[in-house]
C-alpha cells in the first residue's frame, strides 16, 4: 500500500508558474525565470509546461519560438476497459500515453471539505468549490489535473482526449465564477457527486471551457454497481452515453467506435475451419485465426475495436484482485512502444509512451497503478484514508524512477 506524504513546494511552484503565464505582462524574461525556479525545486518540467496553457494564452510565445517548440497532442492517446468479478466487483482500468518526453504525474489525496478553485485561460480565477466528498486520483503535470480517480462515494471518472471531434462553449470571463476548465472536471465531479445521475442533473449548471481546442477530452464516468457511461461535449453542448460495451479511447466519438464495430462481426475467438478451395484444403496457419483481420495499430479506432473484442473474450475471475490483475494483463497489449510515433533520430529518451496504467476497484474503493518506470503494482486504499484529517497532497507515482529487480541466487 502506498502511504501518503506532504508534497507542497512543487504544487505552489507550480501553480506560480502557470499563474505568471496567465499574466497579462508576461514575457520571455519571465519564463526563463519561472524554469530556474523548477529545478531550483529539482522538478525539469520545462520540456512539458503544461501545452495547452501556453498554445491558447501566449500564442506570442509559440511565433517567436516556431511551432516545432509546442508537443502535440497527437502523441497523446488512452485506451480503457472495465470488467466485472464473480463476487459483483466491478473494475475500471486505462492506459495513458504521452511520446513526447516523461509525463510528471502524482497521486492525489483531497480531503473531504477542501475548497478547490478552477483556472481559466485568464488565470487562477474560476469557479470555486467545496469537496463533499474525499478523493484520490492519479494526476497529470500538476495535482489540480486529475486523469483518473474515486471518490469515498464508490463514483469514479477519468479523462480521454477527443482531439478535433468534441467542443466546448466559447469562454467568457464574465462567468468566471461558473467556469470549470477541462482538466479540472474530473476533480469537481469526483469531490461534488456521489452517482452519474447526479453528474448529468449538475452539468449543465457550469461553464466547462478548454485551454486549447485541439486538445478536447471527453470522460469515462462509473459507479460500483457497474453502470458506466461516456460524457462528450459537442459545440458546448454536453452528451451522455451509456457504455455497455466497457471501452473507450480517443477520436472519434463514441458513437462512431460503436458503429464501426459493425465492420468485425466476421471475428470470433478460438480457429477458423478448415475449407476447400478449388480442390485444395486451406487451414490456418497458427491459432487465433478467427481474430485474423483485428486491428493491431495503434490508432484510437483500432485500440477501441482490439479492446473490445480482448474485453469481449475474457473469462470472468472470482475475485477484485483477480479482475483487477486481469485487467493490467489486457492491457499491457496497448502499450505503445517508444519510436512508432517519431521520425527516425527524433526519439525521446524514455522508456514507453504509455506512461501508466491503472485499475481502479470501485467496489472496494481501491487505485492500482503501474508505471513505465516501475512496473510494480502499487496501491492505494480509500478505507485507510481519513478524508476528515488528510490534508490535501500529492506525491510523484514514482518514489525513484527505476525498476525493482529480484535478484535469484543459486545456491552450491
Amino acid at each position: 500500500m502506498i502511504s501518503i506524504h506532504n508534497h507542497t513546494a512543487v504544487a505552489i511552484c507550480s501553480q506560480r508558474f502557470l499563474m505568471e503565464i496567465c499574466h497579462p505582462s508576461f514575457r520571455i524574461a519571465e519564463l526563463i525565470n519561472s524554469a530556474i525556479l523548477f529545478f531550483r525545486y529539482g522538478m525539469c518540467y520545462l520540456y512539458f509546461i503544461y501545452v495547452k496553457f501556453l498554445i491558447i494564452m501566449k500564442t506570442n510565445i509559440i511565433q517567436r519560438t516556431g511551432s516545432e517548440a509546442v508537443p502535440s497532442f497527437q502523441a497523446v492517446a488512452c485506451t480503457g476497459i472495465a470488467l466485472s468479478a464473480a463476487d459483483g466487483s466491478y473494475i475500471q482500468a486505462r492506459t495513458i500515453e504521452w511520446s513526447r518526453g516523461a509525463l510528471e504525474s502524482e497521486y492525489v489525496v483531497i480531503p473531504r471539505g477542501q475548497r478547490l478553485v478552477s483556472y481559466t485561460p485568464s488565470g487562477a480565477n474560476g469557479f470555486a468549490f467545496e469537496a463533499r466528498y474525499g478523493v484520490a486520483g492519479l494526476s497529470v503535470v500538476q495535482k489540480e489535473f486529475i486523469a483518473e480517480g474515486i471518490n469515498e462515494a464508490g463514483l469514479s471518472c477519468g479523462l480521454f482526449f477527443f482531439p478535433h471531434y468534441g467542443g466546448y462553449e466559447n469562454y467568457d470571463p464574465t462567468h468566471n465564477d461558473l467556469t470549470v476548465v477541462d482538466l479540472q472536471l474530473t476533480a469537481w465531479m469526483l469531490s461534488q457527486f456521489a452517482t452519474i445521475d447526479e453528474v448529468k442533473t449538475s452539468i449543465g449548471s457550469i461553464h466547462v471551457v478548454g485551454l486549447d481546442t485541439d486538445a478536447v477530452v471527453h470522460w469515462r464516468i462509473g459507479e460500483p454497481s457497474g453502470r458506466q457511461v461516456v460524457l462528450e461535449i459537442v459545440d458546448g453542448v454536453p452528451h451522455f452515453y451509456d457504455n455497455e460495451i466497457g471501452v473507450l479511447t480517443n477520436a472519434p466519438g463514441f458513437e462512431w467506435h460503436l458503429t464501426n464495430l459493425n465492420n468485425y462481426i466476421n471475428l470470433f475467438p478460438g480457429d477458423a475451419p478448415d475449407r476447400v478451395l478449388g480442390g485444395m484444403t486451406l487451414r490456418p496457419t497458427g491459432s487465433n485465426s478467427g481474430f485474423l483481420g483485428l486491428p493491431g495499430d495503434a490508432t484510437p479506432p483500432s485500440r477501441f475495436v482490439r479492446a473490445a473484442f480482448y474485453r469481449a473474450v475474457a473469462p470472468r475471475r472470482a475475485t477484485a484482485l483477480e479482475t483487477v490483475l486481469q485487467c493490467f494483463h489486457l492491457l499491457n497489449n496497448f502499450d505503445v512502444p517508444i519510436g512508432i510515433e517519431h521520425p527516425e533520430g527524433q526519439v525521446p529518451d524514455i522508456p514507453s509512451a504509455t506512461q501508466w496504467t491503472s485499475a481502479v476497484d470501485l467496489t472496494n474503493r481501491r487505485i492500482y497503478y503501474k508505471t513505465a518506470y516501475n512496473s510494480t503494482i502499487r496501491c492505494i486504499d480509500l478505507a485507510e484514508i481519513d478524508f476528515a484529517k488528510v490534508a490535501y497532497r500529492s506525491y510523484p507515482m514514482d518514489a525513484t524512477r527505476e525498476q525493482p529487480i529480484e535478484k535469484i541466487r543459486i545456491e552450491a
